[in-house]
């Protein structure tokens, strides 16, 4: 039996910025040929990267910051404390060291975050949202996303999650990359009644840890 051909559009909109007021919108429309197209995944997971870093854009204008700075108080939101340290944050965004340090001591003077000294080892610095930076987090995009994921038939979403952590697995072993995959889905974790425990590193996690992302996770 014949397959249907289908093809599928995906509408996208970039917003261009500088000093973080918009300049222009430019509406692309991007024709993504399941049947035909030999690049149809990669083309495909190319249209939603870009809907993500759009609306990113789109959240970081609205709160008045550079797109990294956002990104920032994002990833800290979701942190865990294997991962709130400015190294950790550099490898996340694949950005140097100083231009890190800049971007962290702006958000520091907006009061948006602050640096920690870790309780077992005064040499590493923590770092965490104040009041103020959770305030500038929109939760309406994630929460959209989440209702669009939901609706999706159950044996296809964990279809679809299979095959994405073992594509994401396999770029990983190519080019050598962390993954900072949430810490429940990371071999290491080791699931208990009351309480969870890293297989790392001994150490126990709660409930919030394990749905927090994590450097080490592989």
């Amino acid at each position: 039996m014949r397959m249907p051909h289908r093809t599928h559009w995906f509408r996208i909109e970039t917003v261009y910025s500088i000093d973080t007021k918009p300049v222009f919108v430019k509406k692309v429309s991007l024709r993504y040929d399941a049947a035909m197209n030999p690049q149809g995944l990669h083309s495909l997971l190319a249209c939603l990267a870009r809907v993500l870093q759009t609306e990113q854009r789109r959240q970081a204008v609205a709160a008045g910051l550079p797109a990294v700075q956002w990104t920032i108080l994002h990833y800290l939101r979701q942190a865990n404390r294997y991962s709130n340290t400015p190294q950790a944050l550099g490898e996340y965004l694949g950005l140097t060291k100083g231009t890190v340090s800049q971007s962290l001591t702006r958000l520091e003077a907006r009061g948006w975050v602050k640096r920690l000294a870790d309780t077992r080892d005064g040499r590493v610095v923590r770092l965490a949202l104040t009041r103020g930076g959770l305030r500038q987090l929109d939760d309406g995009i994630d929460a959209e996303w989440r209702a669009a994921i939901d609706r999706l038939p159950a044996a296809g979403r964990h279809a679809a999650e299979a095959a994405l952590t073992q594509l994401l697995t396999g770029w990983q072993q190519a080019r050598g990359g962390r993954s900072f995959g949430v810490c429940r889905s990371c071999r290491h974790f080791r699931e208990g009644s009351g309480e969870h425990r890293c297989g790392l590193t001994g150490e126990p996690l709660s409930e919030e840890d394990s749905t927090r992302i994590c450097r080490e996770h592989e």
